[in-house]
């Protein structure tokens, strides 16, 4: 079976962009499943479901989400090889936009859009920076001009990426990807396989639940800033 990673910012059009190339890898017979990611609440699976794609939803809750998503994933892994899909999709926000959740020698796809601004992809970081595939959605709203830019400044966060640009509504420009993940290499296991890039630190006394205000309940992995007067 083949294991594919998609992130993205949130509402960058993943899942649209998913739907529409599962809808072409099952016009050739591929059986495609979708674990979905997320932190608070998701309604994604109701679109799966209603286009029979099987899906699993994990939500995180007051845990992070990337560590949550390493903990869970193998154990996806295995639900996809048991109901016997050709292909699983692992769909996760980008909520901090540090998140990490690219995994060696499994093929990685980021997704982000047009109208997050032309910064955005300097401000993204392994979850683009470490990308196989980078699609760019929302293409057909701002001006070539603009499209240029952003794919330009896409690529200088990661010159290695193929970039492929996806209309998530009329699914335009999904072969090249659906393309792509027919060529993936199959993944049988993920024990004692490594991600691309460590997670974000997550041992702080907030992390666990802390919430009052000050140093002394401050423990753990804290970083300050200087605000000292020059």
């Amino acid at each position: 079976m083949k294991l594919i990673t998609v992130s993205g910012p949130p509402s960058s059009g993943k899942t649209s962009v998913i739907l529409k190339t599962i809808e072409l890898l099952s016009s050739e017979g591929f059986k495609t499943g979708v674990i979905k990611f997320d932190c608070l609440s998701s309604y994604d699976n109701l679109l799966y479901e209603e286009k029979g794609v099987p899906v699993k939803v994990g939500l995180s809750g007051n845990l992070c989400p990337d560590h949550f998503f390493i903990t869970n994933i193998e154990d996806g892994l295995n639900w996809g090889v048991k109901k016997g899909l050709d292909l699983l999709i692992s769909e996760s926000a980008g909520l901090c936009n540090r998140c990490s959740p690219h995994i060696k020698k499994v093929l990685a796809v980021c997704v982000i859009d047009n109208l997050a601004g032309i910064n955005t992809p300097q401000k993204i970081g392994p979850m683009l920076k470490f990308a196989d595939i980078v699609v760019i959605t929302k293409g057909d709203i701002v001006s070539q001009a603009e499209r240029e830019v952003f794919s330009h400044r896409v690529k200088q966060a990661n010159p290695v990426a193929h970039i492929l640009f996806i209309n998530g509504i009329t699914g335009q420009g999904a072969f090249g990807l659906a393309k792509r993940l027919k060529k993936a290499t199959s993944t049988e296991t993920l024990l004692d396989n490594h991600l691309r890039f460590s997670m974000p630190s997550a041992l702080c006394s907030y992390c666990i639940g802390q919430t009052r205000i000050g140093k002394d309940y401050q423990m753990g992995s804290v970083r300050k800033m200087n605000f000292s007067l020059e």
